[in-house]
C-alpha cells in the first residue's frame, strides 16, 4: 500500500491503456476503469507481469448514475482510502447530426464526458487536499477551443466544459498541493477514430499532424507534473489551437465547418 494509485477511466484501449501502462512503469499502482472487463482483465494481466504493480478493476458504465459509487466501493474493498492520480479519459463521440439521434443517447454521452469527470473529481479530490499531494488531468481535446459545426455536435461543448472546469479546479485545488490539467490532443492513432467515424489515413485523413498514444501520454504526465493547466500536445496542434484563440471566427468558423462536412461525408 506504499505506492501511489491511480485511477483510469476508459481504461480498456487507446489513450486509457497508454496512461496506465506508463503510470505502471513508473512505479504506480492502477484502477483500470471501462465496461469491457474483457480488455480491462487482459490489459491488467500484461501490466502485472511486466511491472508487477498492484491492479484493481473496476466494470462501470459512466453513463449510469452509480459509476463512481461502483468505483469508490472497489477502492474501498481493496483497502484503498482514494487515489493520487486521477486520469479522466472515458470517452467517445456522436458522428450523426443532434436530431438523427435519440435523446437517450444524447443524455448518456452528456453524462459520460461531462457529468462523470465532474462527479470524480468531486468524490476523489478531497482525498487529495488531505493528503496535500495529488494529480488529475482530464481528457478534452483541440477542438475545445473550435466553434461547433454539423455533425458530432454536443462533442465540442462537453470539451469545452472540460477545459473550463479543469482551469477552474487548477485554481482552487493547487494552493493544496494538487495539481490539474485538461489535456487537448489532436487527432490521435487509437481506436476512437474508428469507433467515431474518423479516419486516420485513407481519402479523408484528419487535417494535421496525427500523434500515437504513448506520445501524447508522455507529454501529459510530464507537463501535468510541471502544473500546466492546458496541455496541447504537438507543435502542429499547438499552432492550430493558436490560429483557433486568436484569428478571427468569421474566418476560422467556415474553415472548420467545411473540414468537418468533408470529413463526415
Amino acid at each position: 500500500m506504499t505506492r501511489r494509485l491511480a485511477l483510469v477511466t476508459g481504461a480498456s484501449a487507446g489513450l486509457g491503456a497508454a496512461f496506465a501502462r506508463r503510470l505502471a512503469a513508473s512505479g504506480h499502482d492502477v484502477a483500470l476503469l471501462a465496461r469491457r472487463r474483457d480488455r480491462l482483465e487482459a490489459l491488467a494481466t500484461e501490466i502485472r507481469s511486466q511491472h508487477g504493480v498492484g491492479i484493481i478493476v473496476i466494470e462501470a458504465d459512466l453513463a449510469r448514475a452509480d459509476a463512481i459509487d461502483l468505483a469508490a466501493a472497489a477502492l474501498k474493498d481493496s483497502g484503498r482510502a482514494g487515489v493520487d492520480i486521477l486520469i479522466n479519459n472515458a470517452g467517445y463521440s456522436l458522428k450523426q447530426r443532434f436530431l438523427a439521434t435519440d435523446w437517450q443517447a444524447q443524455a448518456e454521452f452528456i453524462a459520460t464526458l461531462a457529468t462523470a469527470p465532474a462527479a470524480f473529481c468531486h468524490r476523489l479530490a478531497p482525498f487529495m487536499v488531505a493528503q496535500k499531494w495529488g494529480r488529475i488531468i482530464n481528457v478534452a481535446s483541440v477542438v475545445a477551443f473550435s466553434n461547433g459545426a454539423a455533425g458530432h455536435t454536443l462533442y465540442p461543448a462537453v470539451k469545452s466544459f472540460v477545459l473550463k472546469m479543469s482551469r477552474s479546479l487548477a485554481a482552487e485545488l493547487g494552493p493544496s498541493g494538487v495539481k490539474v490539467s485538461a489535456l487537448c490532443p489532436g487527432s490521435t492513432a487509437t481506436e476512437f477514430q474508428a469507433a467515431n467515424g474518423l479516419a486516420i489515413t485513407g481519402a479523408k485523413p484528419p487535417p494535421g499532424p496525427v500523434q500515437t498514444a504513448e506520445d501524447v501520454v508522455a507529454e501529459a504526465l510530464a507537463r501535468n507534473e510541471r502544473g500546466h493547466e492546458v496541455i496541447v500536445t504537438g507543435l502542429g496542434n499547438k499552432i492550430g489551437v493558436g490560429v483557433l484563440r486568436y484569428a478571427p471566427e468569421f474566418l476560422t468558423t467556415p474553415l472548420i465547418r467545411k473540414m468537418v462536412e468533408k470529413q463526415n461525408e
